[in-house]
Order: structure tokens, then C-alpha cells, then sequence
């Protein structure tokens, strides 16, 4: 065969099995390529991170520092006012549980589950939330929602609405009572054999109310007073009624434009703590 012609044989080959390839990879997942032939497709990577990009949901709340531990509504709703304290992904909130006795107690968790293969709790956790319609079914989730339920009380919470992919304006959702808000959670220990344990929760969600529709199409899910117990499984609940109670909630709720705040140097360290 002709030298020339069987190079431009091969070369053709190449271009095939190269298509093959990612072919095969994309119809696994579609995100993955490989470095040397995503610049071949540029548009395909595109489309990629627009489909991976989150819609905004809670990506904030803030609790009362008297709550630490108290673990029922009355005592929550009793507490005296005090300072309170904003909680983002990655950082502390107190989740009501039950303990391995079945009693109930207040836990210190970070927001966030950290993945299974990370060699560090300082790793960004690839979930906050957890839909309601596959929290039963979906690998991430399943166990959890099986065995470890909780409950997050909080004094207000954040929507996010969506003005540019990478800009979101803060919405701040409070009850016009001022009485706390109970957001189901589901919980697990994080544990690596050099770095500890640590227990982290993600929020539970749903589709959004009428007032939170306006900025975006998810929120949190609300336990009513009459299902906390239920939901952290002091009752018996085939998983079918624990999902009846994952529904939207309209409350009589507030709901503003977060002010934007000047960032102003600390007067005192930050009260939440390391990890471990």
C-alpha cells in the first residue's frame, strides 16, 4: 500500500475511534471528558456546565445561640431572645435527633455532606439538599432517610433568585409570628481513619409556595408541630407517610430583598468553631 494513503487511513481511523470514545463517555455521563479532546468540542463542555449549574434554593438560615440545647417546640418557642447566628454551607447548625437510646437531643452538624472518598472534611460537599420526590430512591439519601432523620429549627431562612448564572440576589423569608420554623433534615457521620468523624446534614426540599415561587421554583421542607415526632421517628411511619409529609407550606411568612452589608474587620473571633 501506498505510504501517503495508508497514513491518511490511519489518521481517518483515529478520527473515528476518537468519536467512539466520547461517544461511549458522553452517553455514561455526560459531563466527563477527557482534557485532550474537550477542546474538539468545546460547545459540548458548554452545555455541560450550564446543565450542572444548581437552581437556587436555601442557601442560608440563621438560628437562635439560646436554642443549642433544646430539642422541643415548646421549650423553642419559650427560649428567651438572644443573639442569634447565620449559618451557610460548610459551616455549624444544631439539629434536633434522636440519640441511640431514642431519646431525643440537640447535635452540633456541619451543612453539607462531605463525599464518601474525601480525604478531608475542608472539601466542598457535593450536596445541601435533597429533593423530596427522590429522597426514598436516590443512593445519596436512601439510608438516611431510612434511620437518620432530624429536624432544624430556624428563626429565618434564605431563597435565592437567580439574576445572571453567576450572580443570585438574597431573598430572607421570616414568619410574621416570629415563631421558629422546623425544616426537615437528613443527617450522617462522616469518618476517615486519619482526619475523625464529623456529623454533617443536608437540607430537605420541596416545591416552592406561593410567596417563594416568585424567586425561585424549590424550598425548604416544613415539619408542622403534630410530625415532629413521626419525622424523627419516635412513631412508627412506613416510608410512604414520611414522603406525605414533604410538602409545600404556605406560610404566613415575610419575605424581603437581603440588604447588601459592607464588610466591616471583626471585633471579636468567629464563634463557629473549627471542624473537629
Amino acid at each position: 500500500m501506498n505510504t501517503k494513503r495508508w497514513q491518511i487511513n490511519t489518521r481517518a481511523a483515529n478520527r473515528e475511534s476518537q468519536s467512539r470514545k466520547v461517544e461511549w463517555e458522553s452517553s455514561g455521563n455526560p459531563f466527563r471528558h477527557t482534557a485532550s479532546l474537550t477542546r474538539d468540542f468545546p460547545r459540548s463542555d458548554v452545555l455541560a456546565r450550564k446543565r450542572r449549574r444548581p437552581v437556587p434554593v436555601c442557601g442560608k438560615f440563621t438560628q437562635m445561640m439560646t436554642w443549642t440545647e433544646l430539642h422541643t417546640l415548646a421549650s423553642v418557642i419559650g427560649a428567651p431572645e438572644g443573639p442569634h447566628e447565620t449559618v451557610t454551607p460548610m459551616r455549624f447548625g444544631w439539629v434536633i435527633r434522636l440519640d441511640d437510646a431514642g431519646k431525643r437531643e440537640t447535635a452540633k452538624m456541619r451543612w453539607g455532606f462531605a463525599r464518601a472518598s474525601a480525604n478531608t472534611p475542608m472539601e466542598r460537599p457535593d450536596h445541601i439538599h435533597a429533593r423530596a420526590e427522590t429522597i426514598d430512591s436516590k443512593l445519596t439519601f436512601r439510608d438516611a432517610f431510612l434511620h437518620t432523620r432530624g429536624i432544624l429549627v430556624v428563626k429565618t431562612f434564605n431563597a435565592g433568585k437567580e439574576i445572571t448564572p453567576t450572580r443570585t440576589e438574597q431573598h430572607t423569608i421570616a414568619p410574621r409570628d416570629g415563631k421558629p420554623i422546623a425544616i426537615a433534615v437528613l443527617w450522617e457521620e462522616w469518618r476517615n481513619r486519619n482526619e475523625g468523624r464529623l456529623l454533617t446534614f443536608v437540607m430537605v426540599t420541596v416545591p416552592s409556595n406561593a410567596l417563594i415561587g416568585t424567586v425561585t421554583d424549590r424550598m425548604p421542607a416544613i415539619l408542622q408541630p403534630e410530625d415532629w415526632a413521626k419525622w424523627l421517628g419516635e412513631v412508627p411511619a412506613t416510608p410512604d407517610e414520611l414522603k406525605a409529609l414533604l410538602r409545600p407550606y404556605e406560610g404566613d411568612w415575610t419575605m424581603a430583598p437581603e440588604k447588601p452589608v459592607n464588610p466591616s474587620p471583626p471585633e471579636k473571633p468567629d464563634s463557629q468553631p473549627t471542624l473537629f
